[in-house]
């Protein structure tokens, strides 16, 4: 007897793991997109810190 696997044909398998891996995808662009928007909202606060708004123009 073999243990080899017998060869998967393309989108075989796929739907499964599709709607966690996709899930998971999108969980991580979110937490790195709120991380960007974080840090632009942190610099722009810092550098608004000595500016009024009638300084801005």
């Amino acid at each position: 007897m073999s243990t080899a696997k017998p060869p998967v044909k393309a989108g075989q398998g796929a739907p499964k793991k599709a709607p966690q891996s996709r899930e998971d995808r999108l969980k991580a662009a979110l937490k790195a997109n709120m991380g960007k928007r974080k840090a632009q909202a942190r610099a722009r606060a810092a550098g608004d810190a000595g500016t009024t708004e009638q300084d801005k123009g």
